[in-house]
């Protein structure tokens, strides 16, 4: 899966800040009532609202291997459509490249 170069030098160069994410990141995901799949979903179409696409390929090729289709990954990317407006679509060609990648 595709990491994005910020995420690495977090990793590489803040080894102990990573950590503390990292251990977050678990525990919120151990308190979710969310299943794998549907927190992907969710998280795309976060990332896509907020304009972070760089965490977008490890997201959706993550969610591809949980079994996505392309279609779910278009509708997760588009659902902020209401909320946010069309700047969600700036994140469609990040998020399938990466599917499209992942086959």
């Amino acid at each position: 899966m595709t990491v994005s170069t910020a995420f690495q030098m977090f990793a590489t160069d803040a080894p102990a800040h990573h950590a503390a994410w990292m251990t977050a990141v678990g525990s919120l995901a151990a308190a979710s009532s969310l299943d794998e799949r549907s927190d992907e979903l969710a998280y795309i179409a976060v990332l896509a609202a907020s304009g972070m696409h760089s965490g977008l390929p490890f997201h959706v090729q993550r969610l591809r291997a949980l079994g996505a289709t392309r279609d779910e990954v278009i509708s997760a990317v588009l659902v902020g459509l209401p909320a946010v407006g069309h700047q969600v679509v700036a994140a469609l060609p990040v998020a399938l490249a990466a599917y499209d990648e992942a086959s």
